[in-house]
């Protein structure tokens, strides 16, 4: 071989190394997620869209799953919203209560829990609080609040002709 032949080769050489550097991709660096971009990614699969709007004074209806060894069954927890926690995020959760067999009993349920079937709104009533702990020691009418509507399907009085 010639050193012209020699050079032509290693000219060649050099140019199809650069043709290849310059189509290959960059390597882009990738942003750092943080641990709050992780957790909404995560959770946002998570959030119900078919509970209805609960306020704080609604007596509800919560039809909950129940798993009693290998059977499963709804159980049905009716009482007043006492509070609420967390907005509308994924953690968000209420508190009800209700009265049974002269003793109070409060639940408290995550909101966007799989194990919720339905949440049913019986009746709403006008509140001034955000909490309604004032409740506990109330007995009977005491317990009474301002209702600014009942669900006309479950609360029909028949009339006697």
């Amino acid at each position: 071989m010639t050193s012209s032949d020699e050079t032509n080769t290693t000219e060649t050489a050099a140019e199809t190394q650069t043709e290849q550097a310059v189509t290959a991709p960059k390597a882009t660096k990738r942003e750092p997620t943080t641990l709050g971009q992780a957790l909404a990614a995560v959770t946002g699969a998570s959030i119900r869209s078919d509970l209805p709007e609960l306020n704080i004074g609604d007596t509800v209806r919560v039809h909950a799953k129940i798993i009693e060894g290998t059977k499963e069954r709804i159980q049905v927890f009716e009482g007043v919203v006492l509070k609420r926690s967390k907005g509308n995020h994924a953690d968000a959760t209420f508190t009800v209560r209700k009265v049974s067999y002269n003793i109070g009993v409060e639940r408290t349920f995550p909101l966007h829990s799989p194990r919720i079937e339905k949440v049913e709104v019986i009746t709403r009533a006008k509140v001034r609080r955000s909490r309604l702990f004032y409740l506990r020691p109330l007995r009977g009418k005491a317990t009474r609040m301002k209702t600014m509507y009942t669900n006309s399907k479950e609360e029909s009085p028949t009339q006697a002709a």
